[in-house]
């Protein structure tokens, strides 16, 4: 039987956290092996969720803004610098034999076995490997509508996100109104968030009465600029390369009304990409890995480290995922070194 080829560091997933996690793994003489997604993907995908947004303007280092695929690319780019290895469908790869750069056909993760050590990874296209530590950092996923025209505003940069603090602030929402949909504390805190740069906020909801907390509705309520629709949901955007507006169904009478918006920001929850675990590692009640210590990057499985969305459902920022891969390559590497494999 032939054995599975031995890796100090896996590292699965390639937004933020994880390309910082290989940047200081391979300067620490790691030789991290990257499973980074897979282009075709609904959950994980290269670059992760960045790849979604347009101007990044507050990522540090990146004066004039930056579009999240290029400093995606960037971050790529400098991981594989220092000696990183990505896993692909034709084998695996450095940074000579990727022409493609963030666009070649990486692998995806199918499973993991987290039973015993060294640990035991397999890609989507049958490449197998053994690691004797595994830094998840696959993040976490914006739920969205569904709608078809959604998903073409989003990723077109036509004014449609799941990111109110990423996006909230560019130029082309300012003095606009805008709408947030959602109604739990997420939703409340984005819309609020917007009051500064939008000329109005409508706060979408399908019920009633918003799940948020009660300190939080009352907030919504109480702000000037928060407009609530209640009883209502989003049956399409409405625009060609920009949004111009959102059509409405009232859930109670069934009638139809367009809304002018000049931006739309779907708040209605992530779901972390932890399927791949199977229940291996501790997560709390909707996904999200649970660390060990909230200082660092430890879960429930020693060698095993987390880092970024996956881990993180308060900030879910770029700049809090590249910190946390830091923090999730250093744990790992003082990890390696107690149990004399570094």
């Amino acid at each position: 039987m032939t054995e599975n080829p031995k890796e100090k560091v896996v590292i699965i997933g390639s937004g933020p956290a994880g390309w910082t996690a290989a940047i200081y793994a391979a300067r620490a003489n790691l030789s991290p092996l990257v499973f980074p997604g897979r282009a075709v993907s609904k959950d994980l995908v290269p670059g992760g969720q960045l790849m979604l947004t347009t101007d990044v303007e507050n990522y540090p280092g990146y004066p004039n803004a930056v579009t999240g695929p290029e400093m995606m690319q960037d971050l790529f780019n400098q991981a594989m610098r220092f000696g990183t290895r990505v896993v692909t469908d034709d084998g695996i790869k450095t940074a000579d034999d990727l022409p493609g750069g963030l666009f070649s056909m990486f692998q995806n993760v199918a499973s993991v076995d987290l039973s015993k050590r060294p640990f035991h990874v397999t890609g989507d296209n049958g490449y197998a490997v053994d690691a004797e530590a595994v830094i998840i950092a696959t993040g976490a996923k914006a739920n969205w509508l569904g709608l078809e025209n959604e998903q073409r505003l989003a990723q077109s940069g036509g004014g449609v996100s799941a990111c109110a603090v990423c996006d909230g602030a560019l130029p082309m929402f300012r003095d606009k109104p805008l709408a947030v949909i959602g109604g739990g504390d997420s939703a409340v805190e984005e819309a609020t968030y917007l009051t500064k740069f939008a000329s109005k906020v409508y706060l979408v909801h399908r019920r009633d009465e918003l799940r948020a907390s009660k300190i939080m509705a009352d907030r919504a309520k109480n702000d000037p600029k928060i407009e609530i629709l209640w009883n209502k949901t989003v049956l399409d955007m409405l625009g060609d390369d920009v949004i111009t507006a959102m059509r409405l169904k009232d859930t109670q009478t069934g009638e139809e009304s367009d809304v002018e918006v000049g931006g739309l920001f779907v708040a209605i929850g992530h779901t972390p990409i932890t399927g791949f675990l199977d229940g291996q590692l501790e997560t709390d009640e909707t996904g999200y890995v649970i660390l060990k210590d909230p200082y660092r990057s430890t879960t429930s499985v020693e060698g095993v480290f987390a880092a970024g969305d996956v881990a993180d459902h308060v900030y879910r920022q770029a700049i809090t995922a590249a910190g946390m891969g830091c923090k999730a390559a250093i744990d790992a590497e003082r990890w390696l070194a107690d149990q004399g494999t570094h």
